[in-house]
């Protein structure tokens, strides 16, 4: 990979697709995905093509953990967040991706409004997999990678 391209913490990753709203790297030998998105929304239709081109590496492959970088959203969609929680993640789970970090925007309204809506799918979906996840939160790509 490019050095210049491509900060240090993911120099060792391979970039496995590029698009309009998204870049995806992996690394087989640490078993990860990183999914950096690269716009300030995304229309549902283009996150689950995104997120289905995921799922077609995570079942190829042999990855345990997803790092969801989000810093670059400026708008929240409750109905994109509610398919990739319940659907995805679900479907993830069968393949062994079980550690989940995130990186949200710094924008306190958006940690706000994800935690109203986290509660949200919890109560609507009672039978969710959320207690077979490690999922945590973090500042930055680096420290995604090594929690």
């Amino acid at each position: 990979m490019n050095e210049t391209q491509y900060p240090s913490e993911t120099r060792d990753f391979e970039l496995a697709f590029e698009e309009k709203y998204a870049r995806v790297l992996i690394n087989v030998e640490k078993k990860m995905v990183i999914c950096e998105l690269l716009a300030d929304y995304i229309p549902i239709d283009d996150f689950k093509e995104t997120f289905y081109r995921i799922g077609d590496l995570v079942k190829e492959g042999d990855f345990q953990k997803f790092i969801f970088d989000k810093r670059s959203l400026r708008a929240f969609h409750q109905p994109t967040m509610e398919w990739y929680f319940i659907h995805w993640k679900s479907e993830m789970l069968k393949y062994g991706v079980t550690k989940h970090r995130k990186i949200l925007p710094s924008e306190k309204w958006f940690e706000k409004m994800v935690q109203i809506a986290k509660a949200q799918i919890l109560q609507n979906y009672p039978e969710n997999i959320i207690d077979q996840l490690d999922i945590q939160y973090c500042d930055s790509i680096e420290e995604a990678i090594m929690k």
